[in-house]
């Protein structure tokens, strides 16, 4: 049954032509040079240091390493990373329902 609503939500978003980020939890990730990086659809904060933040999403948990980081205007949809970006990385999570 889940699957069916899946197929038919995904008919009506391509039909409105409406991005994948705006219809479901799966993050956007917009990156300004190694100074910013603004994350759509963001769950929550894991961990938070000077050199080092975790972010969950719904699909797995993005990883920022850097220094002097910073989390800047927070919404309940959306966080911004500031700082010296120096790396990233993704952990995904597997749903065992796919």
């Amino acid at each position: 049954m889940k699957n069916k609503k899946k197929q038919q939500f995904g008919k009506l978003d391509r039909l409105l032509e409406l991005p994948k980020e705006v219809c479901s939890n799966v993050p956007k990730i917009i990156i300004t040079g190694f100074d910013e990086m603004l994350i759509e659809n963001f769950k929550g904060i894991l961990e938070y240091e000077e050199f080092y933040v975790r972010i969950n999403t719904y699909i797995g948990i993005i990883n920022i390493n850097g220094y002097e980081l910073n989390l800047e205007n927070m919404t309940d949809d959306d966080i911004k990373v500031t700082g010296k970006i120096e790396s990233f990385d993704f952990e995904r999570i597997i749903d065992e329902g796919e």
